[in-house]
């Protein structure tokens, strides 16, 4: 195991599994970050220490993967089927990044011809997989994916490299347990290997509660929002009338001022979820009725043949209900479904997204340890999708997690603690996403706002692998190292995400409190087709815009408690800790730029 530089943490002091937000199987050792900057992929993430590949092999980006508690069951079966997905190198990478900075909106077809990979770069990927013995070769219509399926030994072979069979609680996997190489001749092509391994790396899930008899907040018939009911009315310290309640969309609408901002009518929103999303769609219709909103369309696209995984339901009821309830309506809302919990499958379900490019906002309330996807090359290739996206003004809204200021590693306190790995989580940490993380929110016995505070679980802190964007830079805490280089800071924005405050829905026929970043993600996916609905999907790629706004901003009137401060369309929170980091004044690893004052933000944007 080597050391990562001075500026990084040493990922060998724990070896257990990341997950979006729960304990999973595995957390990689980790390769060096190089101090030098990046020269493949996005030129976003650090470099990997060099490895000497054997006479006629060339490096990737994908090492090895360390999985804790582990029985190690020797060599895969020979003839066991394994699909793996070749990650090739984009081109003019930083002539696409200036497009993006110009504000830019290209079509698919137009980053296919200048940026994404060759078709002399596709060609000769799939030859060579074509020669080795794989079939089902095929290339993603962006040219960024070539996938093709082969027996563990042919792909051992191909890639010159190990996979082993795992036992990890009862549960069978399997793992690369030598880096991924490729022949000299596709080298600096062919930047990674994925789907060497399908250890479920990612998890969606988040701090849910029972709240039998729950009276919501409703849309009337002309759209227009009624406020829950106080659960405790207290006064406050100068003797205002407090009022403690859990939410629902209406209210949200009411406390986040939604006020006049028209609908998200002309706007579309996809939602990745995995399995078979059948249960948490018709939840989600359940607590649409009930709730008092326009009944969307849904159009549900597997990406992979769709497993019979039923563990996420509640949480894509979750992310639509409250995708539509903070936009009101929506165009029609899209499922990227994808099969399973891995990392490999998260990028060819964020390429799909990006290839198909129908919707302008896609969002996902799932994550996993930012060192897991580094290792794998998924953080390398997804970043890559993710610089396409923006270029077609695309926007991914990521959830930051649920365990504070670390990533959920096995052993760590569950969903709504605080404890694990040092780490924030992939995907909220590509710098081409919103990073959401979280706040509980405070309202005045009319539903209007009162003021925030940090949510003790929500995700937030500095990145390990990946650098800043120029974007956000100036609001950075932690400066450059001695070369000039930089840390992605999280999240970008924050939303209510405690579970004592926490989203109303219906699950079963039953009602339930969700809190959770995976609460917070969708409400921001929903404000922004707000705005993009507004301005006829043209605003292209929200970080751009959203710090360009907090630049120009000032503070304003104070609200609270908890103490708030109004910094143009943002809400500043001002109070509370995610256990490694605290709220402070301006930006902050705890919520970012604070939260988002839907009517504030369209005057903001203007017409």
């Amino acid at each position: 195991m080597r050391k990562l530089a001075a500026w990084a943490v040493v990922l060998g002091v724990v070896a257990a599994s990341c997950s979006g937000h729960g304990a999973g199987t595995a957390l990689p050792p980790g390769r060096a970050a190089d101090a030098a900057a990046s020269t493949i992929g996005a030129h976003s993430s650090r470099p990997q220490a060099v490895l000497t590949a054997p006479a006629g092999w060339a490096t990737t980006a994908t090492g090895v993967l360390a999985l804790a508690n582990a029985a190690d069951l020797g060599r895969l079966d020979r003839a066991k089927t394994v699909e793996v997905t070749l990650g090739l190198q984009m081109r003019n990478v930083e002539a696409a990044k200036s497009a993006i900075a110009a504000r830019q909106i290209m079509s698919r077809d137009a980053f296919v011809s200048g940026f994404a990979p060759s078709p002399a770069q596709v060609a000769a990927a799939s030859a060579y997989l074509r020669d080795q013995g794989f079939t089902n070769v095929t290339a993603a219509p962006n040219n960024m994916l070539v996938t093709a399926s082969a027996p563990a030994a042919t792909v051992e072979k191909a890639f010159n490299t190990t996979l082993h069979a795992f036992s990890v609680s009862g549960k069978s996997y399997f793992a690369n347990t030598q880096p991924a190489f490729v022949p000299t001749a596709l080298g600096g092509n062919v930047v990674a290997v994925l789907g060497l391994t399908n250890v479920p790396g990612l998890r969606a899930g988040h701090p849910v509660q029972a709240a039998p008899g729950a009276a919501p907040g409703t849309f009337n018939a002309n759209g227009s929002p009624q406020p829950t009911p106080c659960t405790q009315n207290i006064n406050g310290q100068t003797g205002t009338p407090v009022c403690h309640r859990f939410y629902d969309p209406a209210t949200f609408n009411i406390t986040y001022d939604a006020g006049a901002t028209p609908p998200a009518t002309n706007t579309s929103v996809g939602i990745l979820t995995i399995g078979d999303p059948t249960i948490g769609i018709a939840d989600f219709r359940d607590g649409a009725t009930r709730f008092g909103l326009p009944q969307v369309p849904i159009n549900i696209i597997n990406v992979e043949p769709q497993s019979t995984d039923v563990t996420g339901n509640g949480e894509w009821t979750l992310d639509m209900t409250y995708a539509q309830g903070m936009a009101y309506n929506l165009k029609r809302i899209d499922l990227y479904n994808v099969a399973s919990f891995s990392f490999h499958d998260l990028t060819v379900g964020l390429n799909r997204w990006v290839s198909d490019d129908t919707d302008p906002i896609l969002n996902a309330s799932l994550g996993g340890c930012e060192a897991f996807p580094y290792e794998s090359g998924d953080m390398l290739v997804g970043d890559m999708i993710l610089v396409e996206a923006a270029a077609q003004g695309q926007t991914l809204f990521a959830s930051t997690g649920d365990t504070g200021g670390y990533c959920g590693v096995a052993g760590a306190p569950p969903n709504g603690g605080v404890g694990g790995a040092p780490m924030v989580e992939y995907p909220a940490t590509s710098p081409y996403a919103v990073a959401v993380g979280g706040t509980d929110l405070f309202s005045n016995v009319d539903g209007t706002y009162l003021g925030e505070d940090a949510w003790q679980s929500g995700g937030g802190g500095i990145s390990q692998f990946e650098y800043s964007p120029y974007w956000e830079s100036p609001t950075q805490i932690v400066g450059t190292t001695p070369a000039g280089l930089t840390f992605r800071g999280l999240p970008d924005v924050a939303y209510d995400a405690g579970l004592e405050t926490g989203g109303l829905t219906w699950n079963g026929g039953a009602s339930f409190i969700n809190g959770g970043t995976s609460l917070a993600s969708p409400m921001a996916a929903g404000v922004y087709a707000r705005m993009q609905s507004a301005h006829g999907n043209a605003l292209g790629f929200a970080p751009i815009l959203l710090y360009s706004l907090y630049g120009k901003s000032t503070p304003q009137q104070l609200n609270g408690p908890p103490e708030t401060q109004l910094y143009g369309p943002f809400h500043d929170i001002l109070q509370g800790t995610n256990g490694l980091y605290t709220a402070l004044p301006k930006y902050d690893y705890t919520t970012g730029m604070g939260t988002m004052d839907i009517a504030r933000l369209a005057s903001a944007i203007g017409p």
